[in-house]
C-alpha cells in the first residue's frame, strides 16, 4: 500500500509551500530532534517573513539563549521579553488595513494565549491553526518519538522506514544533498515538490513571494486562500 510523507522541521507560521506538500502527503514527520539553527539563512524555525510598507520584516519569536547543538525541541520561549505583544502589534501596524484583517486577526490572536514553555509546541500550534485556516488535514508524528537513528540521508531513510513510507515527499532546496539512490535501496522513492508560487493581491507595491502564509490569509482571505493553495498543487 503506497504511502506518501513529509519530513520538515516545526517551523512558525510556514510559507504556503510547506502546506502544499501536505496535499499530497499521507503523514509529516515533524522533525523535532535536530539541531536548532539561528542567525543564518537558513533559520525558519523561529522566525519568518511578512510585507510592511518598507519591505519583507521578520516576524520572530524570542528564545532562551541555548547551548550549539541543542535540538529544536529543548528550545525554550523567553519569559523575559513581552515577543506576543511584540508579534501581534507588528501584525496589526501592518496588516489592519489589509482587506481581511477582521476575518484572520483574531485566530492569529488565540495563537498567542498563553503560549507554552517550548517553542516547538507553539510552532506546531501555530501550523495547526494555519491547516485549519487553510483546510489541510493531515496526521503528524514528531521524529523525537521514533528513536531517530543516523544522520542526513540515513536518518531519513530511517524515520521513513518507521512509518511505512513507501514514497518521501520533499522539497527542492533538499537536492543539493540528497541521494536518491540509497532511499531506492530501502524501497523508498523519492518525489520532489512542484511549486510554482502563486501570484496574489498584495499591499504595499510589487508582489513579495515566500512570506508567511498569513500575507496571504490577511490579503486574499480564509476561502480564497484555501482555493489559491490548491491551485499551487
Amino acid at each position: 500500500m503506497s504511502k506518501t510523507v513529509v519530513i520538515h522541521q516545526p517551523d512558525f507560521v510556514p510559507y504556503l509551500g510547506f502546506f502544499q506538500r501536505f496535499l499530497s502527503a499521507d503523514e509529516f514527520i515533524v522533525l523535532d530532534h535536530v539541531q536548532f539553527v539561528t542567525g543564518t539563512s537558513r533559520s525558519w524555525t523561529h522566525r519568518d517573513k511578512i510585507k510592511t510598507p518598507s519591505g519583507e520584516k521578520w516576524l520572530t519569536l524570542s528564545v532562551r539563549k541555548a547551548p550549539l547543538g541543542t535540538p529544536i525541541n529543548e528550545i525554550e520561549l523567553s519569559s523575559s521579553v513581552d515577543w506576543a505583544t511584540d508579534n501581534l502589534n507588528l501584525l496589526k501596524q501592518n496588516y489592519r488595513s489589509a482587506p481581511f484583517f477582521d476575518e484572520v486577526f483574531p485566530s492569529i490572536a488565540s495563537l498567542y494565549d498563553q503560549p507554552p514553555r517550548l517553542m516547538a509546541d507553539f510552532n506546531l500550534r501555530s501550523i495547526e491553526l494555519l491547516m485549519d485556516l487553510l483546510d489541510v488535514r493531515l496526521p503528524w508524528v514528531r521524529s523525537s518519538t521514533l528513536q531517530p537513528a543516523g544522520s542526513s540521508n540515513e536518518m531519513l531513510i530511517d524515520l521513513l522506514g518507521k512509518v511505512g513510507a513507501t514514497h518521501y515527499l520533499s522539497g527542492n532546496g533538499a537536492r543539493d544533498y540528497m541521494q536518491p539512490e540509497k532511499f531506492a535501496r530501502a524501497g523508498i522513492e523519492v518525489v520532489w515538490q512542484q511549486f510554482m508560487h502563486p501570484v496574489y493581491p498584495q499591499q504595499f507595491g510589487a508582489f513579495v513571494p515566500y512570506l508567511s502564509s498569513l500575507d496571504v490569509l490577511f490579503n486574499c482571505g480564509i476561502a480564497a486562500s484555501r482555493q489559491i493553495l490548491r491551485e499551487t498543487a
